[in-house]
């Protein structure tokens, strides 16, 4: 496999385990009432079938922070660029996700006035893990 293949496969796997920490994030914060305290009805159940599927939208979305590290003159601030890629997905959960695809309206806010700032806060959790684990995973090279 070549280097290009290899850091895009790295990419999608630290994506993967950036969705893995964001999923987390976001039970723990169901699950111990810090949602709900903030007025969210966010309380995930962390069951396989709740899992796999943003494990593997992590992954995705690992494959598009593999475009801002690809080239190797941009092979630096991996945390940081995952950070700046995690607005991607943020920005298609709230203006996408949630108007079309659930009865929660735009933004979320059939959930909770501060359901956009927990879905920042949980994709900001995503982009750091994914820059963190490439820079782990592909090393020095």
């Amino acid at each position: 496999m070549n280097r290009t293949g290899a850091l895009l496969a790295v990419c999608f796997c630290a994506g993967l385990l950036g969705a893995l920490a964001n999923s987390l994030a976001a039970w723990a914060c169901g699950h111990w009432g810090v949602t709900a305290m903030a007025g969210v009805s966010l309380a995930p159940k962390l069951t396989m079938g709740w899992l796999y599927p943003r494990l593997i939208w992590g992954g995705i979305w690992g494959l598009a922070y593999f475009l801002t590290v690809g080239s190797r003159r941009h092979r630096q601030h991996w945390v940081r660029k995952g950070l700046w890629i995690s607005l991607l997905p943020t920005l298609v959960q709230l203006f996408y996700i949630f108007p079309h695809q659930t009865p929660f309206g735009s933004m979320g806010m059939g959930l909770g006035q501060l359901t956009p700032l927990f879905v920042l806060l949980f994709n900001l959790i995503w982009g750091f893990f994914t820059g963190l684990f490439t820079r782990i995973l592909w090393g020095r090279g």
